[in-house]
């Protein structure tokens, strides 16, 4: 039986970490909740949301629903967010 702390890999650990420095941008520049949001980061936006329905609905990882709240902090949160909770191990 494998440990949790198996399942962070490097990779995994640079998803999680591109994450964190996305909502950390996102709080300091104070550009939660759409605010100061273009129309190209609006369609990515959308994209990811919609890419992260089907898939889940597909693997039934719906762990992966945690990337709609992160969208308030923009596109730079969520999808490393999306790509860390993907990564991991379905069981």
């Amino acid at each position: 039986m494998s440990s949790p702390r198996s399942d962070l890999t490097p990779l995994r650990l640079l998803w999680l970490a591109l994450a964190l420095a996305g909502a950390a941008l996102a709080l300091g520049q104070h550009e939660t909740m759409w605010q100061g949001i273009r129309t190209a980061e609006i369609v990515a936006q959308v994209t990811l949301g919609l890419w992260c329905m089907v898939e889940t609905m597909v693997r039934r990882n719906w762990l992966a629903f945690l990337t709609f709240p992160a969208l308030a902090l923009g596109i730079g949160c969520a999808l490393p967010l999306y790509l860390f909770i993907r990564s991991r191990r379905i069981t």
